[in-house]
């Protein structure tokens, strides 16, 4: 008797997956721009290529310095609001933090 009901329940499940349209049925897609995904108009940030003291200069002694670490050196400045990542004495990447 349990392998009927087994065997029924996989059948219909075959079924359903057969009858049900292709295009998106289980699930939708959503799509939100890379631009838009953070509000940058109200924080500037430092931009690749700049040097540590050009950005102490235009957003002040970091709250809290990580590294260097690793080959290249690479280091982590943290501001309020984002975390400046430095190879060497240049900006490589800068990012926001998560809004909490």
């Amino acid at each position: 008797m349990k392998i009927k009901q087994t065997l029924t329940g996989a059948l219909a499940t075959a079924i359903l997956l057969t009858l049900a349209p292709v295009s998106g049925a289980f699930a939708e897609e959503l799509s939100v721009p890379v631009g838009s995904q953070a509000d940058r108009s109200q924080q500037s940030m430092p931009r690749t290529g700049m040097t540590q003291a050009s950005v102490r200069a235009s957003w002040g002694q970091p709250a809290n310095v990580e590294g260097p670490v690793g080959q290249p050196p690479i280091s982590q400045w943290h501001y309020g609001r984002f975390v400046v990542y430095f190879e060497n004495d240049r900006v490589i990447h800068s990012v926001l933090k998560p809004q909490r």
